[in-house]
């Protein structure tokens, strides 16, 4: 297959990749926004509510990513999957944590939903970009690098 061809196909899967991610990311955001103002408004408390509304919107991202934005990648087994994927979500939720303790505590905006808004989603686009990368680094792996990995990953492959 000619060079040209090949790169051709890479970025046709990239912006397929892309694409489904920001479909998947879109709805996310909206079901983590809300749950999180809800819980804001039932006085629940900054990080409580974080914390929830990001288990929420992970639970469904893993199921919209899995079948939509990498739905071409090697399967290399549920229980492998879930712990990478939620792993770097949980890596994304304590560094927002941090970030809305900093604004909540120190800072004293802990009851200016405004703020503490915006600075949701900052840490959800910081968080974005890490997530992204890391599931195709380590979560939804390429079938080639399953393959050159050894039996142990490529056994699940589908």
């Amino acid at each position: 297959m000619p060079l040209r061809d090949r790169l051709r196909g890479s970025w046709r899967v990239l912006l397929k990749e892309v694409t489904a991610f920001g479909a998947v990311g879109a709805f996310c955001l909206v079901l983590d926004l809300g749950v999180f103002n809800l819980l804001l408004h039932m006085d629940v408390g900054v990080l409580t509510a974080k914390c929830v509304s990001t288990v929420v919107a992970t639970t469904v991202a893993y199921l919209g990513n899995r079948h939509l934005s990498f739905s071409h990648r090697a399967r290399t087994g549920l229980a492998r999957e879930t712990s990478y994927f939620f792993a770097i979500n949980i890596v994304v939720l304590l560094f927002s944590e941090l970030v809305l303790a900093l604004f909540a505590y120190p800072l004293g905006f802990k009851y200016d939903h405004l703020v503490m808004n915006v600075v949701n989603l900052g840490t959800i686009a910081i968080g974005t970009i890490f997530r992204f990368w890391a599931y195709k680094r380590f979560v939804f792996l390429h079938p080639d690098k399953v393959a050159n990995r050894g039996p142990e990953l490529a056994e699940d492959l589908s």
